[in-house]
């Protein structure tokens, strides 16, 4: 039987930024693969239903939705729909997230507010919205996609991306022991240098050139290369399946030895 046979995940930041695979899209598809029906939720609709219809041409079941995760009410609607049409939701993973370059002295009280809303509250009210469903039916897994760069400097001028991602990975610890005696395991996975689609948006201005920026993320790699998609991916179906049963609490680094360097 499928790893995660008859489960339903939630996935919210299961679109693509652009062409390839980002960590969310990867991550749906991994789950559907794995077993589970997926509930695939974008604020890019047509992000959205391209990870649907890889689904459903693989024979899995996914529905499309679309949705700010900034806004209560359309995490709620995604949460109701995805009840409606599956009945339980089992795992909730929240990918959403964004990079925006600045310090303090950069950037605007609005730009902060707003990078802490899409990186951290976002998962806040996915957690409020789907969190009693999960534990009425006894239980289920929350995993939080944060960053290397919640736990170190990595070189990037994005003050707001480093307080949010540290905030995701303590928000995450504090879930998971509050409703551990309630049948919730809540885990964080921490990318490190990832080639997914994001970095080519929010990325490569920092670097002078979207070449250049590839070639110094290879290089800054400890293994000599970025991780992709598919390494969140993994990481994130093991941490749903019974094979994880016992692990919760843990931000777990996917970044091939980069947080473990002390240089």
């Amino acid at each position: 039987m499928a790893r995660l046979q008859d489960k339903v995940a939630l996935v919210f930041g299961a679109g693509s930024i652009g062409p390839g695979w980002g960590n969310g899209k990867a991550s749906a598809v991994a789950y559907a693969r794995a077993g589970a029906r997926v509930a695939c939720v974008d604020i890019n609709r047509a992000a959205a239903e391209e990870t649907v219809g890889l689904i459903v041409a693989e024979g899995g079941e996914a529905l499309t939705l679309s949705c700010d995760v900034t806004r209560l009410a359309d995490v709620e609607a995604a949460v109701s729909a995805t009840l409606e049409r599956f009945g339980r939701i089992d795992i909730l993973h929240n990918n959403v997230g964004h990079a925006k370059m600045g310090g303090p002295t950069e950037l605007s009280e609005e730009e902060w507010r707003r990078e802490i809303d899409i990186n951290l509250t976002g998962m806040f009210l996915a957690c409020k919205a789907a969190l009693p469903a999960m534990i009425a039916k006894g239980g289920g897994v929350v995993t939080n996609i944060s960053s290397a760069a919640g736990i170190r400097y990595t070189g990037y001028p994005y003050a707001s991306y480093y307080a949010s991602k540290g905030g995701v990975n303590q928000f995450t610890v504090g879930i998971a022991l509050q409703y551990a005696r309630q049948g919730i395991r809540a885990n964080a996975i921490m990318p490190g240098l990832m080639d997914t689609p994001l970095i080519y948006q929010q990325i490569a201005g920092a670097h002078g050139s979207t070449d250049r920026m590839v070639q110094e993320r290879h290089e800054a790699a400890p293994m000599g290369r970025m991780g992709t998609g598919w390494d969140v991916a993994n990481a994130a179906v093991f941490l749903a399946s019974d094979e994880a049963a016992y692990i919760t609490a843990v931000c777990l680094p996917v970044d091939g030895g980069l947080t473990a360097r002390c240089v």
